[in-house]
């Protein structure tokens, strides 16, 4: 992000603790969810983040984190929040739960837009298609949740148990309506949605992209229309074989070129030009008589 971007300057605090009951007792936020575990894409949404405070038992991660208990550990998501507030210094925060497989970079964003102006709200919540508020898929003014944190301890002498609405009381609320960023995987009937939604027509190439980036460690913005023309003309206009061949050489010549977005769009248009004659030629259209 650029200096001047408003979302630029601010901190993720992830809660990745829980004892998952409902899936059995298992490792939710290791679960994989189109071939990536949830926590990773999490991780991934909140990518801009200066600094990103995971709560929980330490686990392999694709990107490095700070790891954070909350104590005693088990003791629920105010106290998971004020174990991650110790550790991050941003104005803004973004505070998610570990096991949100629809939320991207651009929801994140969206959330912590409002809170860039002075007279914006506290926090900016994601409500679910029903109209229920997420305030654990949310942003908010880090300073405000300190001061309530800090009262909920006064009025009840621990945070241990509390439920997270008596954090959002008292604040200054924005909503943000989304179809599917606050989808949450509670139980494995909502890992199975969410794993036959992802290998849905509409979105599956998108999605197999973003795991093979993050298997890779690859950042790179992909043109996939770009690059499935470009197969499809090898395909057509040389042979079946040569459209993986030519994106696979594509993508080499890009690394040879210093790599990048622009590099890959260069070797793209020379490999859709050179397409284009092999299928003039083939189809008689070259310029002889």
């Amino acid at each position: 992000m650029s200096a001047d971007d408003p979302t630029a300057e601010y901190d993720a605090v992830v809660l990745a603790g829980g004892a998952a009951r409902r899936l059995g007792g298992a490792d939710k936020p290791a679960v994989r969810v189109g071939g990536r575990p949830l926590l990773d894409r999490v991780l991934d949404a909140c990518a801009g983040a200066r600094r990103t405070v995971v709560v929980g038992p330490r686990r392999p991660t694709a990107r490095p984190v700070t790891w954070t208990r909350e104590q005693p550990p088990g003791g629920g998501p105010l106290a998971g929040l004020a174990a991650g507030l110790r550790q991050v210094t941003a104005d803004r925060l973004l505070v998610l739960s570990a096991d949100l497989p629809f939320l991207d970079r651009g929801t994140a964003a969206a959330l912590l837009r409002p809170l860039a102006a002075p007279d914006g709200p506290d926090g900016v919540l994601l409500t679910d298609p029903g109209g229920r508020d997420q305030p654990l898929v949310a942003a908010y003014r880090a300073e405000d949740l300190r001061r309530e944190l800090g009262l909920l301890v006064a009025e009840h002498g621990t945070l241990t148990g509390l439920p997270v609405r008596l954090l959002t009381a008292e604040l200054r609320l924005a909503r943000l309506p989304h179809p599917t960023a606050a989808f949450d995987c509670d139980t494995w009937e909502d890992i199975g949605t969410a794993r036959a939604r992802i290998r849905d027509d509409r979105t599956v190439l998108d999605e197999w992209i973003s795991a093979v980036k993050a298997e890779l460690g690859i950042d790179l913005d992909v043109d996939t229309a770009g690059l499935l023309d470009l197969a499809r003309d090898a395909a057509h206009g040389v042979a079946r074989p040569a459209a993986p061949l030519t994106t696979f050489l594509v993508g080499y010549a890009a690394a040879l070129d210093g790599g990048g977005p622009d590099a890959v769009a260069r070797a793209a248009r020379r490999a859709a030009a050179l397409a284009e004659e092999w299928a003039r030629e083939q189809e008689g259209h070259d310029g002889r008589p």
